[in-house]
């Protein structure tokens, strides 16, 4: 990431990211003129670089996060961004997440209209150098753009940067088939024109995030209703073995599962997070110098998803302050439904799949930095057995990777000391919380010198999560669940609210599944879905058992493809999108995932309220409307 914004903003579009003018109107701040900082190349190489600011507000941040993976059947929450994930009464034209990814975006999509605009005025090019520059604005307005049109709709297409067209007080509407028409024909130039390799620029976008990118658009396109859906679908397929079929030549792969460790396992490894193959576009962090746009500040996903470690799990040993692990506790909230946890993952002990071992965190351990002794009171307000009285839950946190140059300071985390089984109980003595997605008897559960929660305990008979007055420990209970672990290796730490790895955006394992779900919507193909979604489904496994991951012809279907999609890419905000392109944005698929969703309203929530902010400052905001709100 340091070498994209390494060099000097020779001219600034923007006062402040966070623009408010009702034109996407920029203001230029410098004394030098665009038309000489921009025909310069390294004014122009500064510009385009710019146009990457966006990415970094809405991966890894709950900017992000709220409109791109809540309100869904993945996730729920009582009271965090209730908006997204309730679909409430604050979804409205006030909602200040959807102001900043609507100002964000459209940010993005100025710069690259800019640098498109002034493309062919830089001196000093050869046309394969321009083209191979641009054509990084081209992807990312694509990028910008789809994200526009899938969360507002047919809103305002913009192809000029404002410094050429100045203000447009009397905007207009296009369609959502113009937007996807300019965002395809952007990245067919992209994949025209983009080098393989942009060497060592990580971040940096090559010719393998354009094709799987295509791929993607043309797939989301197909739920437009066209008559024309199984070409497009037939398209996607098409960019996606261009990937898949040549994966040497575009430097790309997935990693192969061996007798000890699977391929999945692998994937999330923090040793192979800033080369990882098999991320096609990316967040690039820069963990050294900081150098990124919001410097030190990244990495936040794991703390919006973690359960309560500093009140329930405190009484148990657990602690926010000293470990950095698990993230800190002080912005928890969205937690699994009970259909991802116990009907998209199969809810046993040991199962061949190790997507969930690697997609959420189930044991908790004493992160005090001192052993931990159960007193009566705690026995008795969680209903234990009374022999756990006294029991010690040893501490095991401890500093670790102090030898790692890159880090400012040192990382505390627990379960890294004392993680031993002494007593021979079948769980390590450093134990403080479990929460497993499979049912344990009662019985077993009191006498587990732990806090063991499983999902008897944290939903109702319904489905939806237990409340203070739904369950006698519903109190407790309703803050006590797998916490999604994902980007969270401890690698890359830097402390418990700041995690420095690099952030997938799309990823080859996607690409597999588009092509798959594309042959299914093209021609019913399922033999060559069943092809692609097993080579990802078996390298979720460790060699020895590979084969149970196998999935019949006959089994794969769209229905199926969707809940793989979940599996493989649960929390990397990807799912709103998913359930828009098959149509399951409804009050009937949500009462069988995710009953505490009461309030959906199919005429207005499958796409957001355009910003106020946006419609206070235009002079025809009649023919925008709210979008319904």
């Amino acid at each position: 990431m340091k070498k994209i914004f390494n060099k000097t903003i020779v001219v600034l579009l923007l006062s402040t990211w966070f623009f408010t003018a009702c034109d996407l109107d920029e203001v230029n701040p410098s004394t030098v003129s665009p038309e000489v900082a921009y025909t310069d190349p390294e004014g122009f190489e500064s510009l385009v670089n710019y146009c990457y600011d966006g990415l970094y507000y809405f991966y890894g941040k709950i900017d992000g996060i709220g409109p791109l993976e809540m309100g869904t059947d993945l996730w729920i929450s009582e009271s965090k961004e209730s908006a997204f994930t309730l679909y409430n009464s604050t979804m409205n034209t006030e909602q200040s997440k959807l102001k900043v990814f609507w100002q964000g975006m459209y940010s993005t999509v100025n710069y690259c209209n800019t640098a498109i605009y002034f493309a062919d005025q830089v001196e000093g090019y050869t046309e394969e150098e321009k083209n191979r520059k641009v054509a990084e604005a081209y992807f990312l307005r694509a990028w910008s753009n789809f994200n526009i049109v899938e969360q507002f709709g047919g809103v305002v297409l913009r192809t000029e940067p404002s410094i050429v067209t100045g203000a447009d007080n009397y905007p207009e509407r296009s369609t959502e088939a113009e937007f996807y028409d300019l965002i395809i024909s952007d990245l067919k130039f992209a994949c025209d024109h983009l080098p393989v390799d942009q060497g060592y620029e990580r971040g940096r976008v090559a010719k393998k995030a354009a094709y799987g990118m295509l791929a993607k658009v043309y797939l989301q396109r197909t739920r437009l209703g066209e008559s024309n859906a199984s070409e497009y679908a037939n398209l996607a397929l098409e960019a996606a073995l261009e990937l898949i079929d040549n994966q040497e030549a575009y430097g790309v792969g997935l990693y192969d599962s061996d007798d000890s460790i699977s391929g999945y396992s692998k994937l999330w490894d923090g040793r192979n997070n800033k080369t990882n193959k098999e991320y096609l576009f990316l967040e690039a962090v820069d963990h050294e110098t900081f150098f990124n746009p919001d410097w030190s500040n990244r990495g936040r996903t794991r703390q919006y998803y973690l359960m309560d470690l500093k009140r329930v799990g405190a009484e148990w040993g657990t602690t926010e302050k000293y470990c950095s692990w698990y993230g800190r506790a002080n912005d928890r909230g969205f937690k699994p439904t009970r259909y991802l946890l116990t009907e998209l993952f199969e809810p046993v002990k040991d199962p061949a799949d190790t997507r969930f071992k690697e997609t959420f965190f189930t044991e908790y351990y004493n992160s005090r930095w001192k052993d931990h002794e159960l007193k009566q009171e705690v026995i008795d307000k969680y209903q234990k057995d009374p022999s756990l009285v006294g029991h010690v839950i040893k501490n095991t946190v401890y500093t670790i990777f102090e030898d790692k140059s890159y880090y400012a300071g040192k990382v505390n985390a627990s379960g890294t000391v004392n993680m031993v089984d002494e007593d021979e109980d079948g769980y390590l003595d450093g134990l403080s919380v479990f929460t497993p997605n499979y049912t344990i008897a009662a019985e077993e559960k009191a006498k587990m010198p732990f806090l063991c929660v499983d999902p008897s305990d944290m939903f109702e008979a319904n489905g939806k999560w237990v409340t203070s007055t739904t369950s006698e420990m519903g109190t407790y209970y309703k803050d006590c669940y797998p916490s999604m672990r994902k980007y969270s290796s401890l690698f890359w730490i830097y402390n418990n609210q700041k995690w420095q790895g690099d952030i997938a955006i799309l990823r080859l394992g996607e690409v597999y599944l588009i092509a798959a779900e594309a042959a299914l919507r093209s021609s019913d193909n399922k033999a060559k879905a069943a092809e692609l979604v097993n080579v990802i489904r078996q390298r979720c496994a460790v060699t020895s058992r590979a084969s149970e991951m196998v999935v019949a012809q006959a089994d794969v279907d769209l229905d199926f493809l969707l809940e793989e999609r979940a599996r493989e890419l649960a929390g990397e905000q990807t799912r709103w999108y998913d359930l828009k392109r098959y149509g399951k944005l409804t009050n009937s698929y949500f009462a069988q995932t995710n009953p505490d969703i009461v309030d959906f309203n199919e005429s207005k929530h499958t796409i957001r309220p355009i910003p106020q902010t946006f419609l206070d400052a235009i002079a025809n905001p009649d023919e925008f409307g709210t979008n319904g709100y």
